[in-house]
């Protein structure tokens, strides 16, 4: 008996992901979750070097200036209560130190530049359709940090918009690393902020503006990371207690299916490989004198030597 419609996914034939790829994942919080299960396996992996960003522009913004090596200054930065923000970065960045802040803002430019030119996988999860224009710079923000909403303009991206946006999103990161495949994605957070209605509207800009310029051909691909969540995962028992989040199962679920989709046979293996000595790690023993369990920690420890000497950039 099938109680569930399931999403019919083929695995990807060509520019798999496996323990020599360099994955560089930026955009809604949907992609710090997988972010973290990559961190966990070893994958060479960074993420979201200016914090989480929701919306196309905010990441049309951040690879622009990485590309053009555009650095921050005083004029980018502003005080409020006390801490000191950037309109394109996340709060998480903020700090109580203007010269900290800056030193931060710019680090991560950097390592955006690094990871754009070199990564063979760059995964961007789109969260929201809805921006904030600050009417005094008359530009798009990727965060407001509770400066009073009078200040902004709420706008809705059209679909054309969007798609005009990650075409050039794809046009930036060929320029510089022509190899890389590009996969775009849908955060199933859904921003009920926004209204129920509102919500809708966004996401489907967001689809519809994606599949737009997805073309395999050109190495730009589409995972249904949104769709699997509605429609396999609909039930609020695979939400979190705010029934807005994916929970520990559902993010667990749809990794598998990423898993099942985009990676090579040899990561699939090596990956098992990474598990167990992870878990193994974790492991509280109840005697940890014991002769079995000195036993236990030189299997360990052997497990850990084979695995670095193969993948020297994996460290436990």
């Amino acid at each position: 008996m099938i109680l569930q419609t399931q999403i019919p996914l083929k695995k990807q034939p060509h520019y798999q992901i496996d323990y020599d790829s360099k994955l560089f994942l930026v955009g809604s919080c949907f992609s710090e979750n997988i972010g973290q299960k990559l961190s966990y396996y070893k994958f060479q992996t960074q993420q979201n070097p200016l914090g989480i960003l929701f919306h196309p522009k905010a990441i049309e913004n951040l690879i622009e200036k990485a590309i053009n090596e555009t650095t921050f200054n005083e004029t980018s930065i502003f005080e409020l209560n006390e801490r000191w923000h950037s309109f394109e970065a996340h709060s998480t960045i903020s700090t109580a130190n203007k010269i900290l802040l800056l030193e931060n803002l710019n680090n991560a430019i950097q390592l955006t530049t690094q990871q754009i030119t070199n990564a063979t996988h760059i995964i961007i999860t789109l969260g929201t359709a809805w921006v904030y224009r600050h009417i005094a710079s008359d530009t798009i923000v990727a965060n407001c940090h509770k400066v009073p909403q009078k200040q902004f303009l709420k706008e809705l991206l059209s679909v054309d918009e969007i798609a005009e946006c990650l075409d050039s999103i794809c046009s930036l990161i060929k320029a510089v690393n022509p190899k890389a495949s590009i996969l775009f994605t849908v955060s199933p957070v859904r921003h009920i902020k926004d209204g129920f209605v509102e919500n809708q509207r966004s996401k489907s800009h967001l689809l519809a503006g994606i599949h737009q310029i997805i073309e395999p051909r050109k190495q730009r691909f589409y995972f249904p990371s949104y769709e699997i969540m509605m429609d396999e995962l609909r039930d609020y028992r695979f939400y979190k207690e705010d029934m807005i989040h994916p929970n520990t199962i559902a993010i667990q679920y749809i990794w598998e299916k990423f898993q099942e989709t985009w990676f090579s046979n040899s990561a699939y293996n090596t990956l098992k490989e990474v598990e167990e000595i992870q878990r193994g790690l974790a492991h509280k023993p109840f005697n940890p004198s014991s002769e079995a369990h000195q036993k236990f920690l030189n299997k360990l420890i052997d497990k850990k030597e084979k695995l670095e000497n193969k993948f020297p950039f994996i460290k436990f």
